[in-house]
Formats: C-alpha cells, structure tokens, sequence
C-alpha cells in the first residue's frame, strides 16, 4: 500500500515537472528569442497554396523542420508541378560550378529542372502549369554567391510569363555586415550582378524588393511578390544555419570567413578546396619558410575535383579557430589577411595571374572594382582603401533601408 501511494506521489511529480516544462517553452518570451524561419511558419502560407499548381526553387537548405520543404509540402498535399535547381542542385550534391542536369525527383517522381545547366531561368513552357513559383533557398548574404543571381532569373521569368512568386525568407549569417567595394557596372558577371557592395546585408526577401525598386529585371520589368517573413529576427542577430549551404560552405565558421575570404579565388592562394576545412585556410606552396601550417588540397568527389595547386602541400593561415564574433562588433570584412599575404608572398608578380590556374576567378570582378588590386600592389593602408569605397558605400546604405522588412 506504501509502495503504491510512493509510486502516486513519483508519478504526480513527474507529470508536474513535464507540464511545467511544455509551460516553459511555450512562453511569448521565449517566442521572442527563438527565430523561426518562414518555411517553418507553415500556418502563414499553406492555405495560399490550395488549389494552386506549384513550382518551387529549392535546394537542401529548404527545410521545414528537419525535413526538406518538398516532402513535408507533398505529404499535406500541396500540387507541385515543378522544382526548379540552382547551383549545386535541388539536393545540393553538386560540386562549385558543375553543370547540373534535368531529373526526376526519385522520392516524389516531380519533374526537376536545372538553372544550372542550359537554363538560366524557368521558360514559358516550364512555367505553363504553375500558378505560383515558390522561392525558398538559404543565402549568405555576399554579392558574389550565386544565389542571388538565381533569384534575379527567377524574378524575370515570373515578371513575363505573369505568376506569382512567394519568398518563403530566411536570416542572413552575415546580415550585420554591409561593407566593401560597390560594384563597378562594367565588371558585371556570374558572380557579381548587381551594383552591391561584398555584403550587402539582406535576406532573400528583402534584396527581392530591391531588384523590384531600383528597376534591375530587363526592360524594368516588375515581379508580383507575396513574402513570408522570417519571425523574430533582427539583423543584427547571429544565426547559425542548420544546413550547410553549399558544398564548400561545410561548417559555420567557413560561412562567416567566406565574405573576405573569397576574393582569394582571384589569387595564386588556395583557400582550401580540395580539403574538408575549405574558406577557413589560406596558402599555397610558395609560402613554405614563412608559415608553419600546411594543409595538402586533393580531388574531393562532390566537392572540389580539380582544386588549385592538387596535391602539393600549401602553407599559410590557419582560421579555423578565429573569433569570427568580431565581424558582429566591427560590422566591417577583414582586409588584413588580403594585405598580409600579399606581402609575404614572393613572386609578387604571380599574386594576382590569372594564367596561373584555370580554376582562379577575376580578382576584379570578385573584389567588383580594378582599384583593390591596385591598392594591394601599391601598398596602400587599410584605412585609405576603406575610404577610396565611399560614397558609394554610404550611398548604397541609404538606399538599402527603403527595402529592409527587419530592424
């Protein structure tokens, strides 16, 4: 009988204490804290979608939960006719750049559709039955990651074959820092489109109302927007991506360097491709004598296959520990490293030669001006360089608050 009444009172307390802690995480001020993506903020646009056919830009960022967004959305139901690829592919397989083709989804038979392959945006016929295009993909907020590109195609494609597209929006890592060089029009390209400074500081959803306001689709084209915004989100909030981003953007710390440490794809320096440690180390092989460090870049299948100076051991910086924390205080990129390497590299004439490799990009057209690259050989200070960015900069500044949907 005492055993039982023991048993009673145990059980009470346990269901106490379970309640208590259902209590607890349900709370407004927790809400407050939490950031809740707009995928997940599912009750806000799934009665949108009824009884609409769907297309959907995505890729293994697109999540609700912990599943990927086409699963859970197919499972309730939702019509998708399309899903529509960036760069690395739907399931985010593909290596940097590689060519991705057309497919069938093989875990819900949808059709899949490349926009990096032939296609650069969807065509009539891709968009002839859908009626709303979904846009749900993780960026990082640099001008030079394509994903932004993606969307600018995705934009005009709905601009002229008049749908809809819905941004389901996400936090931006990086979104505290709005820095570097403003993009010189005439050096626009595939990794840079856009009269935007290295970091621009917008998510997804608000650099889409930029290209509306500042006229960039073709022809001034303009696309119908619904955006579902991220909940509980300030920019100047650290988010830490549940999902790599990409291959080669493997771990958070990468995606926090990765803004000033990509211009180095226009140098003799590798940043680590061809090791899983890749944008948190620098070097290259003429450093040996003035580094310790090392690290020996190989063919890495899905990541990098032919990666700058294969098999010969590099020596360089070591970031895979720096206090990335510091960008949050300062709000600027790092030129240091930029300048540092310059200087120690020995045949200075190397630094910056395109010839060198075919897998380097164009300095200029990554830095977006020919004067940073001037600036280094020259030996200008960090300070004169930063200030050579203005007005544009500051202009830019200005300009971005019209379109921001968070403080």
């Amino acid at each position: 009988m005492k055993r039982s009444f023991y048993l009673s009172i145990f059980l009470s307390i346990v269901f106490l204490a379970i309640s208590a802690s259902f209590t607890t995480i349900t709370k407004p001020e927790y809400a407050k804290k939490s950031i809740i993506t707009a995928s997940d903020q599912t009750s806000k646009y799934l009665p949108y979608l009824k009884g609409k056919r769907i297309g959907m830009l995505v890729n293994q960022t697109s999540i609700i939960g912990q599943k990927h967004c086409v699963d859970s959305l197919f499972k309730l139901g939702v019509q998708i006719k399309k899903i529509f690829g960036p760069e690395h592919g739907f399931r985010g397989n593909a290596s940097n750049g590689a060519k991705v083709d057309d497919a069938l989804d093989p875990a819900t038979g949808i059709p899949v559709i490349s926009l990096y392959g032939k296609n650069r945006k969807p065509t009539k016929e891709h968009l002839a039955d859908v009626d709303l295009m979904i846009f749900d993909v993780q960026d990082v907020g640099a001008r030079f990651y394509t994903y932004i590109n993606t969307l600018s195609h995705v934009m005009e494609a709905c601009a002229e074959n008049d749908k809809e597209l819905l941004i389901l929006d996400r936090p931006n890592p990086n979104g505290f820092v709005v820095d570097g060089p403003v993009l010189e029009m005439h050096l626009k390209s595939g990794i840079g489109m856009f009269p935007i400074p290295i970091t621009h500081g917008l998510t997804i959803g608000e650099f889409a109302q930029m290209i509306n306001g500042e006229g960039w689709l073709p022809n001034k084209l303009q696309c119908k927007l619904k955006i579902i915004k991220v909940a509980n989100y300030t920019h100047d909030m650290p988010y830490t991506l549940p999902v790599p981003p990409s291959p080669n953007l493997n771990t958070q710390q990468s995606i926090m360097l990765y803004p000033s440490i990509c211009p180095f794809e226009g140098t003799i320096l590798s940043q680590g491709r061809g090791t899983y440690m890749p944008f948190t180390v620098l070097g290259a092989p003429a450093l040996k004598g003035k580094y310790e460090f090392s690290f020996k870049p190989v063919s890495l299948k899905g990541m990098s296959e032919t990666p700058l100076h294969q098999d010969t051991e590099c020596y360089g910086l070591d970031l895979r520990n720096y206090d990335t924390s510091i960008f949050l205080k300062t709000k600027k990129l790092n030129l240091k490293w930029l300048v540092e390497m310059y200087a120690a590299y020995p045949i200075k004439e190397k630094f910056f030669d395109m010839s060198q490799s075919k897998q380097m990009g164009n300095f200029d057209k990554l830095a977006g001006t020919e004067n940073l690259k001037q600036q280094i050989i020259a030996g200008k200070s960090e300070e004169e360089i930063r200030k050579s960015w203005e007005p544009g900069l500051g202009n830019f500044k200005t300009m971005r608050k019209k379109y921001l949907l968070y403080p």
